[in-house]
């Protein structure tokens, strides 16, 4: 996070620094426990069900006040809505903040040029975000260009992902160029922008945790995108060879091949056909499909 400062006259000069998603007070008054005192003024009061913060914003879009991008972005693409004037609202472009305690409007930035409240804890001034909640860790990655949550030292951005990645799978995740700027593949939700917590699976695609566990609830388990397996499956293999061996094909059909395409490893093969399931040679998987025969 680029260190950010926003400084206004309150009763003389009062500093609100952001340096790494820390927030730090520093006042230059002869009072500090009244300058104190009135920074933190309705702190955790207002906002919300997206942010905690002290102020609202004017769309640049429409010209019209919400609480917070997601507010707009869900009253404009409401089904309500006529198809022709739903929008989401281009968040670098906000200019303008109404203060919530004292209706201020004015420039975006952290203190209120009016009452001296700090308007959000956390504030970045490229994103335009407010939040008092800084237990989310918030930190501004200028590789994605947005605010991220969950502390910038436990993720990293992998640039030719175009996103940040836990530092878990730093040196394990597949890389797959522009993994999460498309939308999931169960929900539709445009990943990168997201406030749901996001997965990795095995082939590098990405997808709403959420929406993998409700795959795998209702026995999914192949990547929509590409069919790979997204966990692993060799029990389930296990148990396909003892079904198919307790299955015998009837007698026209012993010594029928079949041309097959292995999902999870991609190789072509001519196998017997049974079935139940043709299981890949090379990886000895039974996610395949048959393509000819």
């Amino acid at each position: 996070m680029q260190d950010i400062m926003v400084r206004q006259n309150v009763m003389g000069d009062a500093h609100c620094n952001l340096s790494n998603g820390e927030y730090k007070l520093k006042f230059e008054l002869k009072d500090t426990g009244e300058a104190t005192e009135l920074l933190e003024k309705g702190y955790m009061q207002y906002g919300c069900s997206h942010y905690r913060r002290r102020c609202r914003i004017r769309a640049p879009c429409c010209n019209e006040i919400f609480d917070c991008r997601h507010c707009h972005n869900e009253a404009k693409n409401d089904i309500s809505v006529d198809q022709k004037h739903r929008h989401d609202i281009p968040r670098h472009q906000v200019k303008q903040v109404i203060c919530s305690l004292c209706n201020t409007e004015q420039e975006v930035q952290q203190v209120c040029i009016n009452c001296g409240v700090c308007m959000g804890k956390y504030f970045c001034e490229t994103c335009k975000l407010f939040d008092d909640d800084v237990s989310k860790k918030q930190y501004h990655c200028n590789g994605c260009g947005i605010c991220r949550i969950g502390g910038r030292e436990n993720f990293f951005h992998c640039d030719k992902c175009g996103c940040c990645y836990s530092m878990l799978l730093k040196n394990s995740h597949p890389c797959v160029e522009g993994a999460m700027h498309h939308d999931c593949p169960v929900c539709f939700e445009f990943l990168f922008e997201t406030r749901d917590d996001v997965t990795v699976m095995p082939c590098g695609h990405t997808i709403h945790k959420n929406c993998l566990k409700g795959m795998r609830d209702h026995y999914q388990y192949a990547c929509p995108l590409c069919s790979k397996s997204v966990c692993d499956m060799s029990k389930v293999w296990e148990k396909y060879d003892m079904e198919i061996a307790a299955t015998p094909m009837p007698e026209p059909y012993q010594n029928r091949l079949v041309s097959i395409l292995c999902n999870d490893c991609g190789k072509s093969s001519q196998v017997q056909y049974h079935v139940v399931a043709r299981k890949c040679p090379n990886c000895k998987s039974y996610n395949t499909r048959q393509t000819r025969g």
